[in-house]
C-alpha cells in the first residue's frame, strides 16, 4: 500500500460523490420549474442510495470480479467476500478503491435523471436504474476498466480501447440511455418553462466541476504527475468550453446566459473526461472551446429538430460530449487505436441502445412509466412526494 495514493483516493472518493450529492441534485433542481424541483433532488438522492447498495451486492463484482470471462466479473467478490482492510488493487486498499468505483455507479444512472424530470413514475425510476447499473453499466466497465475484452490484451490486441475516466463508460452510456427514455416517455404537456432558478443551477455546476478534479484526476489510481495533469487539463477544457458556448450564444442570439455558460462548463468537462490521462493542456483547450459549440449545437438539433423532449439535454451535453472526448484520444494522444475507440464507441452503444430499451419495456410492464396528466400539471413534488420546496403563500 502506497500511503500517498491512498489518501489522495480517499479525498477524490468524497469529490466524486459531491459531484452527485449536492452537485447534479441542485444542477438539475434548477433547470425544472418550481413545482418539481423536490422531485428532482429525490430522484438523484435515491438514485445514489440504491446504487450504493447494489453496488455492494452485485456491481463491483460483475464489473472488477476476477472471473476468467472477456464479459464478465462473476459474482465470487458479491457482498465483497474476500475483500477485507488488508487486500490491495494495486497500490491501494481494495475497499477504497472499492469505494471510489462506487461513486461512478452512483452518478451514471443519477446523470440519466435529466432526461425524464418533471413527468416520470418514481417506482421506474428506482427499478429501472437498478437493472440499467447491473445489466448494463456494471458489464461495461468489466469490459473497458476491469480487464474485459475491450481493454488492453483483448480482441484488439495490446492496444485496447482508451478511457481515462468515463467518456465511453459514463457518459456514452448514460448519454444513449437518457435519448431512448425520452423518446419512449414522449414530451412533457408544456416543455418551453424556463429554469426556474438559474443561481441553483450555476452553484450545482460549480460543485460539478470542483468534484470533476476526483473524477478525472482520481482514475490515475495514485498521487503523481498523471493525476495532476488530469486535474489540470480538466480544469482548462471547462474553462474553454464555458467561454466558447457563451460566445456562440452571442453570436446566435445577441445574449450570454448564465445557464447556457454553466452548460457549457459541463461539456467541457464530459468532453475532457475519456482524454484527461492522454493528453495536455494546449490539446484540452482545444477539445473545450470545440466542445463548448458543438454541445450547443446538438441541443438544439434534438431539442428543435428533432423535437426530442431529452428535458436537460443528457445526450447532447454528456452523450456527445463523451463520445467527442473519447474521439479526441485519436487527435491528440498516444498509443491508442482508431479503430479500438471506433469500435468501443459503436460496441457500447448499440448495447446501451438496445439493453435500455428493453429494460424500459420490461420495468413499463411492472410500474408505469408517466405520471398521469394530472400529476404532470399539478407537479411531481406535492402529488408524489407530499411535499413542496417553496412556500408560495408567503
Amino acid at each position: 500500500m502506497n500511503g500517498a495514493d491512498t489518501a489522495w483516493i480517499i479525498v477524490a472518493t468524497a469529490l466524486v460523490l459531491f459531484m452527485t450529492l449536492p452537485g447534479l441534485a441542485l444542477f438539475y433542481g434548477g433547470l425544472v420549474r418550481a413545482r418539481n424541483v423536490l422531485s428532482v433532488f429525490m430522484h438523484v438522492y435515491a438514485i445514489a442510495c440504491l446504487m450504493s447498495i447494489l453496488w455492494l451486492a452485485l456491481g463491483y463484482s460483475i464489473a472488477f470480479g476476477p472471473g476468467e470471462s472477456g464479459y464478465f466479473g462473476g459474482f465470487e467478490r458479491a457482498f465483497l467476500t474476500g475483500v477485507t482492510a488488508d487486500n490491495l488493487s494495486g497500490t491501494l486498499p481494495e475497499i477504497l478503491f472499492f469505494a471510489f468505483q462506487m461513486t461512478f455507479a452512483i452518478i451514471t444512472p443519477a446523470l440519466i435523471a435529466g432526461a425524464y424530470v418533471e413527468r416520470i413514475g418514481f417506482g421506474f425510476v428506482l427499478l429501472f436504474s437498478a437493472i440499467w447499473m447491473l445489466v448494463v453499466y456494471a458489464p461495461v466497465v468489466h469490459w473497458i476498466w476491469g480487464g474485459g475484452f475491450l481493454a488492453d490484451g483483448g480482441i484488439f490486441g495490446e492496444i485496447g480501447v482508451r478511457d481515462f475516466a468515463g467518456g465511453i463508460v459514463v457518459h456514452e452510456t448514460a448519454g444513449l440511455a437518457a435519448l431512448v427514455l425520452a423518446v419512449l416517455l414522449g414530451a412533457r404537456t408544456n416543455s418551453t418553462t424556463p429554469p426556474h432558478n438559474p443561481g441553483m443551477v450555476m452553484i450545482g455546476a460549480a460543485m460539478l466541476w470542483v468534484g470533476w478534479f476526483g473524477f478525472n484526476g482520481g482514475s490515475q489510481l495514485a498521487a503523481d504527475g498523471g493525476a495532476a495533469m488530469a486535474l489540470t487539463v480538466t480544469h482548462i477544457s471547462a474553462a474553454a468550453a464555458s467561454l466558447s458556448w457563451g460566445l456562440w450564444e452571442k453570436i446566435k442570439y445577441g445574449k450570454v446566459s448564465l445557464v447556457g455558460v454553466v452548460t457549457g462548463t459541463i461539456a467541457g468537462l464530459a468532453s475532457i473526461t475519456p482524454a484527461s490521462g492522454f493528453v495536455g493542456p494546449v490539446a484540452a483547450l482545444i477539445i473545450g472551446s470545440v466542445a463548448g459549440i458543438l454541445c450547443q449545437e446538438a441541443v438544439n438539433l434534438i431539442r428543435n429538430k428533432a423535437r426530442i423532449d431529452d428535458t436537460l439535454d443528457v445526450f447532447a451535453v454528456h452523450g456527445v460530449g463523451g463520445i467527442f472526448g473519447t474521439l479526441m484520444i485519436i487527435v491528440f494522444g498516444s498509443d491508442v487505436s482508431a479503430a479500438a475507440q471506433l469500435s468501443g464507441l459503436a460496441i457500447v452503444g448499440v448495447w446501451t441502445i438496445v439493453m435500455t430499451y428493453l429494460i424500459a419495456k420490461a420495468v413499463m410492464q411492472i410500474t408505469p412509466l408517466r405520471v398521469d396528466e394530472e400529476t404532470e400539471e399539478q407537479g411531481l413534488d406535492i402529488n408524489v412526494h407530499g411535499e413542496r420546496a417553496y412556500d408560495m403563500s408567503s
